[in-house]
């Protein structure tokens, strides 16, 4: 029987006004500590985007998810956020905040299989 393991994640939500808290669901990210693992996966319907909020800044929004990529990742581009350690990265990408790019609350699960595969799932469920 294959052991179930632990994992959180949260839902990468576009916020283009905040003070309407009207959101679309562009990416999740997943962290889950047994297998090492926090990984953002998103994706930028810049169609969709347009029609939700005509005067939303794209390539600034790209910045901003590279910029989670980066975390995620523990590289030097990540600055020095990117460099605390995994939990610490998950905790701060998912910290609440009011800007453009939010995150949902984080909800917890158990990993049947590898964590990329959960990752994957949560993104075409929640996501696509």
């Amino acid at each position: 029987m294959q052991e179930k393991h632990l994992f959180e994640y949260a839902v990468i939500r576009v916020v283009p006004r905040v003070e309407r808290e009207e959101f679309l669901n562009v990416g999740v990210i997943l962290f889950c500590a047994k297998q090492k693992f926090l990984q953002a996966e998103f994706l930028l319907n810049e169609d969709r985007l347009r029609a939700f909020s005509p005067d939303l800044d794209i390539d600034e929004l790209k910045s901003y998810l590279d910029a989670i990529d980066q975390i995620c990742k523990g590289t030097k581009h990540g600055g020095p956020i990117a460099q605390l350690d995994l939990p610490s990265r998950f905790r701060w990408l998912t910290a609440a905040r009011s800007t453009i790019v939010q995150t949902s609350k984080v909800h917890p699960g158990l990993c049947k299989a590898e964590a990329h595969e959960t990752l994957a799932k949560l993104y075409h469920e929640l996501v696509l």
